[in-house]
């Protein structure tokens, strides 16, 4: 009887807050014919993006509470109201996300209110409950039926609030807008650091290396111990030129990522990255078998190549700013993609750069940098997310999640 008692409690706080919140609903319509009114003649049409700002608040209000209640998140799905006022407008009224929201004000003015079911409930459950539970050592009827009023608030309003297709198309269509010129901006960066790379590196060694042959030519007949000195340089020169191409490469697309995996170039590249560098691998390809070929599945190439550079940009911020001298790399399979996780032990403060304050000693991860920012459009692109975890003090952990079919 007593767990009973405690659950009509919680259900009746339950559709206590939902009345609280349709009695807000009622004397939203005020505002809302208001609104309407003033937009039809033309005068004050900057109310109604405001308008359906607070219809959004309300919902979303009702979407937590529903939350509390059942344990699961009802999503939402909005464009934003932003721009001129014209843009504001359109927006307000043509996001499907405005209708599903009118839809369920409207049919929250009836169902609103059924906290005031509940009211007679009580005594009547008290009673009959007390006597048939306590006494007679039945099962209580009545005050279960509280319980029932609060599911039947929250399925209602989940039914009613639950995005449309056609809203949650319209978020997609914008999240793709955004990740595409996310996309375009690395992949116009990613140009110039190649024409930086090339035009100030090894543009600038071939020059010399055929000036060099040139004088070298021209002095064989001559002096041809100092042709032959020019000639050397000239060598060093290819050399320099050759490995200034390979980094080149490698910054495009790392051949050892082909020939061995991403398990097996992560562990070149810890290897050479100046840290202490634990690699854990689950349920990959993993290129450190005997015969260096990977031995499980792989995941597709851009995958596999986003993967690497965010353990690469990790990696080299850690052992630049961090202050410690170990990390730990961990690369995970999943059911729907892949998992790239990197920490360090120096002394974090990337969350505080990232969010305008003073750092620590820091992670070098600046939000207006190549570093971060240029990881998180390059996992964007591919649907992924990063999570970037560094309090004062440390660890600084970022984790990646790529979706991919295995």
């Amino acid at each position: 009887m007593r767990r009973t008692v405690l659950q009509a409690a919680r259900a009746t706080a339950q559709l206590a807050g939902a009345a609280m919140l349709g009695f807000f609903s009622y004397l939203f319509i005020t505002v809302l014919l208001f609104t309407g009114a003033v937009t039809v003649l033309l005068v004050g049409a900057g109310i109604l993006p405001e308008t359906v700002l607070l219809i959004r608040r309300l919902a979303g209000a009702k979407r937590r509470q529903v939350a509390a209640w059942t344990g699961r998140e009802i999503p939402e799905a909005y464009l934003p109201i932003t721009g001129t006022l014209r843009q504001r407008l359109r927006t307000a009224v043509t996001d499907p996300g405005t209708r599903t929201d009118l839809r369920w004000m409207i049919a929250y003015y009836v169902y609103g209110l059924l906290a005031l079911l509940a009211v007679p409930l009580w005594p009547v459950g008290l009673i009959v409950d007390g006597v048939g539970c306590g006494l007679l050592r039945r099962r209580a009827i009545v005050l279960p039926l509280i319980v029932r009023l609060a599911d039947l608030d929250a399925a209602w309003s989940t039914a009613l609030l639950k995005p449309s297709p056609k809203a949650r198309l319209a978020e997609r269509v914008e999240e793709l807008t955004e990740t595409r010129a996310g996309a375009i901006a690395a992949h116009g960066a990613e140009l110039r650091r190649i024409e930086r790379d090339l035009h100030d590196g090894t543009q600038a060694r071939l020059v010399s290396l055929s000036l060099r042959i040139g004088l070298a030519k021209r002095m064989y007949d001559g002096d041809p111990v100092a042709a032959r000195k020019l000639l050397d340089d000239a060598q060093d020169q290819a050399e320099e030129a050759l490995t200034e191409l390979r980094h080149v490469v490698r910054g495009i697309h790392p051949p050892i990522l082909t020939d061995r995996g991403l398990a097996g170039a992560v562990r070149a590249l810890a290897a050479s990255s100046g840290l202490d560098v634990t690699v854990t691998v689950t349920g990959l390809a993993d290129g450190d078998g005997g015969d260096d070929r990977p031995d499980g599945p792989r995941a597709p190439a851009a995958v596999e190549a986003a993967a690497y550079f965010a353990v690469a940009e990790t990696l080299t911020n850690a052992a630049r700013h961090s202050g410690s001298d170990r990390a730990e790399v961990r690369l995970d399979r999943t059911a729907t993609g892949l998992r790239v996780r990197v920490r360090d032990e120096g002394g974090g403060g990337a969350e505080h750069a990232l969010a305008g304050a003073a750092p620590g000693t820091g992670s070098g991860l600046e939000p207006g940098g190549s570093g971060l920012l240029g990881l998180r459009r390059r996992v964007a692109a591919l649907d992924g997310t990063v999570i970037l975890t560094s309090p004062v003090g440390g660890p600084t952990v970022i984790e990646v999640e790529l979706p991919c079919v295995w």
